[in-house]
C-alpha cells in the first residue's frame, strides 16, 4: 500500500561538544574537527503527497524564509529522481534560527529522508548523501543519523559512541551571520589536528563529553555579539562551564551525565531568563530518530 503522508516527522537539532578550524583550504572553505551530537530540540514536519509535482511549504509558526533549505532539498530530490510526484511540506519550527544548531540542515535532511519515503524512491543512504552536501555541509551529518566525529567542512563523518549528556542551552537574542565569524581577523584557523583513534586513547569519549577543546569561533563571535558573551557567563555561573556551538550565537553546558532513561532528574535552567532569551535543557540522542529510514 503506498505511503500517502507522513506526519510528526522529527528534525533534531545538534551541538558541537568542540569546533576546531585546522586550516583553509585553497578555495577558502576551512577545515575544521568537531565532534557533533544530536539533542532532543527538535522540528517537526509533516508532509503530504501531491500528484501535481507541486512543491508547497506551510509555516505552522514563525514565518521561514521564502526558499528554505527544506524547500531546496525537495526541490533536489525531485529533480534528481524524476519524479512526477510533488509534496505539501508543513513546519512546526522549535529549533531556533542563526543558533549553530543546525536547524535548517536537520530540516533538510528530515525533508530528504522522509520524500524519499513518501514518493516511493527506496534511495539508499549512499544516494541520498551526495545531494545532501550539496545543500550544506551538515546536512550528511543528520542524514547518517549518528553522533559522529566530524572532519573537513562537515563531510567526513566517524560514529562515535557518546554517553549520555544533559545539556543546558540558550540562544540569546541576537543571531550572528556565520559568513561573518570565518571572515573575522579574530578567527584563529591554525588549531593543531587531531587523530580520532589517539585522542581516544588520551581522554576517551568521556573525556571528549565533559569538555575536550574549545570552539574556536567563540572569540570572534563574542567580539561582534555581545550576548554570546552574556550567555556564555551566565551558564558559567550555574555549571561551571559553557561554550558556543557551531557559529553561534546558542551557548550550552553540561549538566551532567545521564543513565539513559527519563527518570533520572535533571539539572533546571537559569530562571528570569533575559526577554528574547530562548533556552532548554536537553538530553542528547544516542541516535537520529530517523535512523534507518534510507538503507546503506
Amino acid at each position: 500500500m503506498s505511503v500517502i503522508a507522513l506526519y510528526d516527522v522529527p528534525a533534531p537539532a545538534k551541538l558541537n561538544l568542540f569546533l576546531h578550524v585546522i586550516g583553509r583550504r585553497p578555495d577558502g572553505y576551512h577545515l575544521l574537527q568537531s565532534v557533533f551530537v544530536l539533542i532532543d530540540w527538535c522540528d517537526t514536519l509533516h508532509f503530504e503527497r501531491r500528484s501535481d509535482a507541486r512543491l508547497a511549504r506551510h509555516d505552522l509558526g514563525a514565518a521561514l524564509p521564502e526558499d528554505d533549505l527544506c524547500l531546496r532539498a525537495a526541490r533536489a530530490l525531485q529533480s534528481a529522481s524524476g519524479t512526477s510526484l510533488g509534496a505539501d511540506i508543513s513546519i512546526a519550527k522549535q529549533v531556533p534560527w542563526g543558533a549553530g544548531m543546525g536547524g535548517g540542515s536537520s530540516d533538510a535532511a528530515s525533508t530528504l529522508l522522509a520524500l524519499n519515503r513518501l514518493w516511493a524512491l527506496d534511495w539508499p543512504l549512499s544516494r541520498l548523501l551526495p545531494l545532501g552536501l550539496k545543500l550544506g555541509a551538515d546536512v550528511p551529518f543528520f542524514l547518517a543519523g549518528h553522533n559522529a566525529f566530524v572532519e573537513g567542512i562537515g563531510e567526513q563523518l566517524t560514529p562515535l559512541a557518546l554517553p549520555p549528556l544533559a545539556l543546558a542551552v540558550i540562544k540569546p537574542a541576537a543571531s550572528i551571520e556565520t559568513r561573518a565569524i570565518f571572515e573575522s581577523p579574530l578567527l584563529a584557523r591554525n588549531t593543531g589536528a587531531v587523530i580520532l583513534a589517539g585522542l581516544l586513547a588520551d581522554v576517551g569519549v568521556s573525556g571528549i563529553a565533559e569538555g575536550f577543546g574549545s570552539n574556536d569561533l567563540q572569540r570572534a563571535a563574542e567580539a561582534q555579539c555581545d550576548e554570546v558573551a552574556q550567555v556564555a557567563q551566565c551558564l558559567q555561573a550555574r555549571f561551571g562551564n559553557s561554550r558556543m556551538t557551531g557559529s553561534g550565537s546558542a551557548v550550552f553546558a553540561r549538566a551532567g551525565l545521564l543513565d539513559g532513561t527519563d527518570s533520572q532528574p535533571m539539572a533546571t535552567m537559569p530562571p528570569d531568563l533575559p526577554a528574547g532569551w530562548v533556552g532548554r535543557m536537553c538530553r542528547s540522542l544516542e541516535q537520529h530518530p530517523l535512523a534507518g529510514w534510507a538503507s546503506s
